[in-house]
Protein backbone atom coordinates (compact mmCIF):
# COMPACT_ATOMS: atom_id res chain seq x y z
CA UNK A 1 0.00 0.00 0.00
CA UNK A 2 1.26 3.95 -0.63
CA UNK A 3 1.56 5.56 1.94
CA UNK A 4 -0.80 8.55 3.12
CA UNK A 5 1.82 11.18 2.92
CA UNK A 6 1.31 14.41 1.37
CA UNK A 7 2.56 13.39 -2.16
CA UNK A 8 2.55 16.71 -3.57
CA UNK A 9 5.56 17.56 -6.51
CA UNK A 10 6.34 19.15 -9.56
CA UNK A 11 5.92 17.60 -13.08
CA UNK A 12 9.85 17.87 -13.72
CA UNK A 13 11.17 16.06 -10.67
CA UNK A 14 7.71 13.34 -10.96
CA UNK A 15 8.76 12.25 -14.51
CA UNK A 16 12.55 12.12 -13.21
CA UNK A 17 11.81 9.80 -10.18
CA UNK A 18 9.51 7.24 -11.67
CA UNK A 19 9.61 7.17 -15.38
CA UNK A 20 12.92 5.74 -16.79
CA UNK A 21 14.05 4.64 -20.18
CA UNK A 22 12.79 2.08 -21.65
CA UNK A 23 10.46 2.00 -18.73
CA UNK A 24 6.85 0.59 -19.56
CA UNK A 25 4.17 3.35 -19.91
CA UNK A 26 0.48 3.97 -19.51
CA UNK A 27 -0.76 7.23 -20.26
CA UNK A 28 -4.70 7.57 -19.98
CA UNK A 29 -7.03 9.75 -21.83
CA UNK A 30 -9.20 9.17 -25.10
CA UNK A 31 -8.23 10.97 -28.70
CA UNK A 32 -8.40 14.30 -27.46
CA UNK A 33 -9.99 14.09 -24.14
CA UNK A 34 -8.06 14.59 -20.63
CA UNK A 35 -4.82 13.57 -21.85
CA UNK A 36 -1.91 13.89 -19.61
CA UNK A 37 -0.53 16.74 -21.77
CA UNK A 38 1.88 18.69 -19.56
CA UNK A 39 3.30 15.38 -18.53
CA UNK A 40 3.84 14.12 -22.01
CA UNK A 41 5.86 17.30 -22.93
CA UNK A 42 8.00 17.19 -19.77
CA UNK A 43 9.03 13.14 -20.74
CA UNK A 44 9.87 15.02 -24.15
CA UNK A 45 12.05 17.81 -22.17
CA UNK A 46 13.76 15.25 -20.77
CA UNK A 47 14.25 12.93 -23.67
CA UNK A 48 13.34 9.58 -22.26
CA UNK A 49 13.96 6.93 -24.44
CA UNK A 50 13.17 3.85 -25.45
CA UNK A 51 9.53 3.66 -23.38
CA UNK A 52 7.10 0.98 -23.82
CA UNK A 53 3.97 2.58 -24.16
CA UNK A 54 0.20 1.49 -23.51
CA UNK A 55 -2.59 3.40 -24.41
CA UNK A 56 -6.65 2.53 -24.65
CA UNK A 57 -7.41 4.98 -27.53
CA UNK A 58 -5.13 7.69 -27.27
CA UNK A 59 -4.13 10.55 -29.97
CA UNK A 60 -2.52 13.73 -28.67
CA UNK A 61 0.01 12.25 -26.06
CA UNK A 62 0.47 9.22 -28.03
CA UNK A 63 1.41 10.95 -31.21
CA UNK A 64 3.76 13.63 -29.27
CA UNK A 65 5.70 10.80 -27.29
CA UNK A 66 5.95 8.55 -30.90
CA UNK A 67 7.67 12.07 -32.65
CA UNK A 68 9.40 13.14 -30.45
CA UNK A 69 11.25 10.09 -30.60
CA UNK A 70 10.51 8.86 -27.11
CA UNK A 71 8.51 5.57 -27.89
CA UNK A 72 10.34 2.06 -29.56
CA UNK A 73 7.02 -0.43 -28.91
CA UNK A 74 3.21 0.45 -28.04
CA UNK A 75 0.16 -1.68 -27.42
CA UNK A 76 -2.87 0.69 -28.33
CA UNK A 77 -6.82 0.41 -29.88
CA UNK A 78 -6.48 3.21 -31.86
CA UNK A 79 -4.21 6.34 -32.12
CA UNK A 80 -6.35 9.25 -33.55
CA UNK A 81 -7.62 12.56 -32.83
CA UNK A 82 -10.76 12.39 -34.37
CA UNK A 83 -11.69 14.53 -37.22
CA UNK A 84 -7.95 16.74 -37.04
CA UNK A 85 -6.06 13.38 -37.37
CA UNK A 86 -8.13 10.08 -38.06
CA UNK A 87 -4.91 8.57 -37.74
CA UNK A 88 -2.41 10.15 -35.91
CA UNK A 89 0.37 11.61 -38.62
CA UNK A 90 3.96 11.11 -36.82
CA UNK A 91 2.50 7.62 -35.14
CA UNK A 92 1.38 6.56 -39.05
CA UNK A 93 4.68 7.71 -40.14
CA UNK A 94 6.93 5.98 -37.11
CA UNK A 95 5.11 2.75 -38.40
CA UNK A 96 5.73 3.28 -41.76
CA UNK A 97 9.28 3.75 -41.33
CA UNK A 98 9.89 0.63 -38.88
CA UNK A 99 10.96 3.16 -35.95
CA UNK A 100 8.46 1.62 -33.61
CA UNK A 101 6.86 -1.90 -32.89
CA UNK A 102 2.99 -1.33 -32.97
CA UNK A 103 0.41 -4.44 -30.85
CA UNK A 104 -3.12 -3.98 -31.83
CA UNK A 105 -5.69 -4.86 -29.78
CA UNK A 106 -9.51 -3.90 -29.76
CA UNK A 107 -10.86 -1.27 -27.46
CA UNK A 108 -13.07 -3.73 -25.02
CA UNK A 109 -9.15 -5.93 -25.26
CA UNK A 110 -7.49 -3.13 -24.17
CA UNK A 111 -9.56 -2.17 -21.08
CA UNK A 112 -9.98 -5.87 -20.19
CA UNK A 113 -6.06 -6.15 -20.12
CA UNK A 114 -5.87 -2.92 -17.99
CA UNK A 115 -8.76 -4.68 -15.90
CA UNK A 116 -6.96 -7.58 -15.47
CA UNK A 117 -4.02 -5.91 -14.44
CA UNK A 118 -5.96 -4.27 -11.98
CA UNK A 119 -7.62 -7.53 -10.56
CA UNK A 120 -4.41 -9.16 -10.10
CA UNK A 121 -5.41 -11.98 -12.89
CA UNK A 122 -2.82 -12.85 -15.24
CA UNK A 123 -5.71 -12.51 -17.99
CA UNK A 124 -9.21 -12.05 -18.23
CA UNK A 125 -11.34 -13.72 -21.08
CA UNK A 126 -13.74 -12.30 -23.91
CA UNK A 127 -15.39 -12.75 -26.92
CA UNK A 128 -14.17 -9.90 -28.80
CA UNK A 129 -11.49 -10.51 -31.77
CA UNK A 130 -13.39 -13.16 -32.62
CA UNK A 131 -13.28 -13.27 -36.36
CA UNK A 132 -11.29 -10.67 -37.16
CA UNK A 133 -6.93 -10.28 -37.91
CA UNK A 134 -6.12 -9.35 -34.04
CA UNK A 135 -6.22 -12.73 -33.50
CA UNK A 136 -3.95 -13.44 -36.07
CA UNK A 137 -1.55 -10.60 -36.52
CA UNK A 138 1.14 -10.18 -33.87
CA UNK A 139 3.33 -6.98 -33.73
CA UNK A 140 5.69 -8.51 -31.15
CA UNK A 141 6.87 -11.64 -32.85
CA UNK A 142 7.50 -15.24 -30.84
CA UNK A 143 11.41 -14.95 -30.92
CA UNK A 144 11.05 -11.06 -29.40
CA UNK A 145 8.74 -12.66 -26.75
CA UNK A 146 11.02 -15.58 -25.96
CA UNK A 147 13.47 -13.07 -25.70
CA UNK A 148 12.22 -10.43 -23.03
CA UNK A 149 10.44 -11.55 -20.00
CA UNK A 150 8.60 -8.09 -19.95
CA UNK A 151 6.16 -9.60 -22.79
CA UNK A 152 3.63 -12.23 -22.31
CA UNK A 153 4.64 -15.60 -24.28
CA UNK A 154 1.41 -14.74 -26.59
CA UNK A 155 -0.46 -11.82 -27.86
CA UNK A 156 -3.31 -13.50 -26.87
CA UNK A 157 -4.55 -17.17 -26.86
CA UNK A 158 -8.17 -18.87 -28.09
CA UNK A 159 -9.32 -21.50 -26.06
CA UNK A 160 -12.69 -23.53 -26.24
CA UNK A 161 -15.25 -22.64 -24.01
CA UNK A 162 -15.10 -24.85 -21.21
CA UNK A 163 -18.68 -23.74 -20.52
CA UNK A 164 -20.17 -23.98 -24.02
CA UNK A 165 -22.96 -25.98 -23.43
CA UNK A 166 -24.69 -22.94 -20.90
CA UNK A 167 -23.34 -20.10 -23.26
CA UNK A 168 -23.75 -19.39 -27.01
CA UNK A 169 -20.17 -18.57 -27.57
CA UNK A 170 -17.72 -22.30 -28.49
CA UNK A 171 -14.75 -20.04 -28.19
CA UNK A 172 -13.50 -17.52 -26.49
CA UNK A 173 -10.17 -15.13 -26.56
CA UNK A 174 -8.23 -14.82 -23.25
CA UNK A 175 -5.90 -11.23 -23.62
CA UNK A 176 -3.37 -11.03 -21.11
CA UNK A 177 -2.33 -8.34 -18.07
CA UNK A 178 -1.03 -5.24 -18.38
CA UNK A 179 1.13 -4.02 -15.29
CA UNK A 180 2.79 -1.15 -16.57
CA UNK A 181 5.94 0.52 -14.74
CA UNK A 182 4.37 3.92 -14.46
CA UNK A 183 0.80 4.97 -15.05
CA UNK A 184 -0.15 9.03 -15.85
CA UNK A 185 -3.62 9.93 -15.74
CA UNK A 186 -5.29 13.71 -15.43
CA UNK A 187 -7.72 14.13 -13.49
CA UNK A 188 -10.02 17.11 -12.38
CA UNK A 189 -9.65 17.28 -8.66
CA UNK A 190 -6.70 15.46 -6.32
CA UNK A 191 -6.28 15.90 -2.99
CA UNK A 192 -2.12 15.96 -1.34
CA UNK A 193 -2.35 11.80 -0.30
CA UNK A 194 -3.71 11.06 -3.82
CA UNK A 195 -7.31 10.94 -3.54
CA UNK A 196 -8.40 11.31 -7.23
CA UNK A 197 -11.86 12.42 -8.88
CA UNK A 198 -12.36 12.25 -12.51
CA UNK A 199 -15.68 14.14 -14.03
CA UNK A 200 -17.43 13.17 -16.97
CA UNK A 201 -16.23 9.84 -18.65
CA UNK A 202 -13.25 7.99 -16.99
CA UNK A 203 -12.37 5.76 -20.39
CA UNK A 204 -10.34 2.96 -19.39
CA UNK A 205 -8.05 5.07 -16.47
CA UNK A 206 -9.45 3.64 -13.92
CA UNK A 207 -8.44 0.37 -14.08
CA UNK A 208 -5.06 1.84 -16.21
CA UNK A 209 -4.39 3.52 -12.83
CA UNK A 210 -5.02 1.08 -10.94
CA UNK A 211 -3.24 -1.72 -13.04
CA UNK A 212 0.20 0.44 -12.36
CA UNK A 213 3.05 -0.23 -10.04
CA UNK A 214 3.44 3.31 -9.88
CA UNK A 215 0.99 5.80 -10.42
CA UNK A 216 1.34 9.49 -11.30
CA UNK A 217 -1.44 11.88 -11.00
CA UNK A 218 -1.80 15.34 -12.34
CA UNK A 219 -5.11 17.75 -11.48
CA UNK A 220 -6.42 20.65 -12.38
CA UNK A 221 -7.02 21.33 -8.92
CA UNK A 222 -5.48 20.26 -5.64
CA UNK A 223 -8.29 19.98 -3.68
CA UNK A 224 -8.99 19.39 0.41
CA UNK A 225 -9.45 15.83 1.73
CA UNK A 226 -12.80 16.98 3.33
CA UNK A 227 -14.10 18.14 0.17
CA UNK A 228 -13.24 14.88 -1.31
CA UNK A 229 -15.15 13.35 1.69
CA UNK A 230 -18.57 14.95 0.88
CA UNK A 231 -19.28 12.89 -1.79
CA UNK A 232 -17.23 9.79 -1.43
CA UNK A 233 -18.76 7.89 -3.90
CA UNK A 234 -17.21 10.39 -6.78
CA UNK A 235 -13.71 9.70 -5.78
CA UNK A 236 -12.42 6.98 -8.28
CA UNK A 237 -9.11 6.60 -7.41
CA UNK A 238 -7.88 6.03 -3.50
CA UNK A 239 -4.62 7.54 -2.38
CA UNK A 240 -3.30 3.86 -2.10
CA UNK A 241 -2.69 3.60 -5.43
CA UNK A 242 -1.13 6.83 -5.81
CA UNK A 243 2.70 7.68 -5.59
CA UNK A 244 2.59 11.52 -6.89
CA UNK A 245 0.22 13.99 -6.83
CA UNK A 246 1.09 16.94 -9.06
CA UNK A 247 -1.34 20.08 -9.46
CA UNK A 248 -0.93 21.75 -12.94
CA UNK A 249 -3.73 23.81 -14.31
CA UNK A 250 -4.55 23.23 -18.01
CA UNK A 251 -2.82 19.90 -17.68
CA UNK A 252 -4.45 18.44 -20.32
CA UNK A 253 -3.98 21.27 -23.14
CA UNK A 254 -4.34 21.54 -26.15
CA UNK A 255 -7.21 18.37 -25.33
CA UNK A 256 -9.87 18.81 -23.45
CA UNK A 257 -10.49 18.50 -19.34
CA UNK A 258 -14.40 17.81 -18.95
CA UNK A 259 -15.95 20.95 -17.08
CA UNK A 260 -12.70 23.12 -17.24
CA UNK A 261 -11.56 24.11 -20.83
CA UNK A 262 -12.44 22.66 -23.98
CA UNK A 263 -9.74 21.07 -26.77
CA UNK A 264 -8.05 23.97 -28.86
CA UNK A 265 -8.89 23.10 -32.52
CA UNK A 266 -6.64 25.99 -34.28
CA UNK A 267 -3.70 24.13 -31.90
CA UNK A 268 -4.70 20.52 -32.97
CA UNK A 269 -4.95 21.91 -36.99
CA UNK A 270 -1.43 23.38 -36.55
CA UNK A 271 0.25 20.28 -35.01
CA UNK A 272 -1.72 18.04 -37.72
CA UNK A 273 -0.24 20.38 -40.20
CA UNK A 274 3.33 20.67 -38.97
CA UNK A 275 3.63 16.91 -38.07
CA UNK A 276 2.97 16.42 -42.20
CA UNK A 277 6.51 18.42 -43.06
CA UNK A 278 9.63 16.98 -40.86
CA UNK A 279 11.27 20.16 -40.89
CA UNK A 280 8.07 22.07 -39.42
CA UNK A 281 7.74 19.60 -37.23
CA UNK A 282 11.14 19.70 -36.06
CA UNK A 283 10.90 23.53 -35.58
CA UNK A 284 7.37 22.59 -33.82
CA UNK A 285 9.12 20.50 -31.32
CA UNK A 286 12.35 23.08 -30.91
CA UNK A 287 10.18 26.11 -30.40
CA UNK A 288 6.58 24.20 -28.81
CA UNK A 289 8.18 21.95 -26.75
CA UNK A 290 11.80 22.16 -26.07
CA UNK A 291 11.68 25.71 -26.08
CA UNK A 292 9.78 26.39 -22.62
CA UNK A 293 11.22 25.45 -19.58
CA UNK A 294 7.84 24.19 -18.35
CA UNK A 295 4.37 24.10 -18.58
CA UNK A 296 3.65 27.81 -17.71
CA UNK A 297 6.13 28.81 -20.69
CA UNK A 298 4.06 26.26 -23.01
CA UNK A 299 0.87 27.89 -22.13
CA UNK A 300 2.20 31.65 -22.10
CA UNK A 301 2.97 30.74 -26.16
CA UNK A 302 -0.76 30.89 -27.01
CA UNK A 303 -3.01 34.17 -26.69
CA UNK A 304 -4.19 34.63 -23.19
CA UNK A 305 -7.83 35.85 -24.67
CA UNK A 306 -7.87 32.55 -27.11
CA UNK A 307 -7.23 30.40 -23.78
CA UNK A 308 -10.02 31.94 -22.24
CA UNK A 309 -12.25 31.36 -25.44
CA UNK A 310 -11.99 27.49 -24.52
CA UNK A 311 -12.75 27.85 -20.87
CA UNK A 312 -16.00 25.50 -20.21
CA UNK A 313 -19.19 26.91 -19.79
CA UNK A 314 -19.92 25.96 -16.55
CA UNK A 315 -23.37 24.33 -17.46
CA UNK A 316 -22.73 22.04 -20.09
CA UNK A 317 -18.74 21.42 -19.05
CA UNK A 318 -18.14 22.25 -22.35
CA UNK A 319 -16.73 25.79 -24.15
CA UNK A 320 -20.02 27.49 -25.97
CA UNK A 321 -19.49 28.91 -29.31
CA UNK A 322 -16.26 27.63 -29.89
CA UNK A 323 -15.15 27.45 -33.67
CA UNK A 324 -14.46 23.47 -33.98
CA UNK A 325 -13.04 23.66 -37.10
Amino acid sequence: MKSSQNKVTTIAAAIALLVKDNCHLSIGGFTINRNPMAAVYEIIRQQKRGLHLYAHSNGQGVDELVGAGCVTRLEIAYAGNGRFAPTCVRFRRAVEKGEIIVEDYSNYQMTLRFMAGAMGLPFLPTRSGLGTDIIKNWGFSKELRKNDETLPDHKLVTIDNPFDSWCDSPKLVLVPAINPDVTIIHVQQADRRGNARIQGLTFADVEQAKAARHLIITCEELVEEEFLKRDPDRNQIPFLHVDTVVPIAWGAYPTACYRYYDYDPRYLNNYRQAAEDENDYQSYLDKKIMGPANHLEFLALSNEKHLESLVADPETGYATGLERR
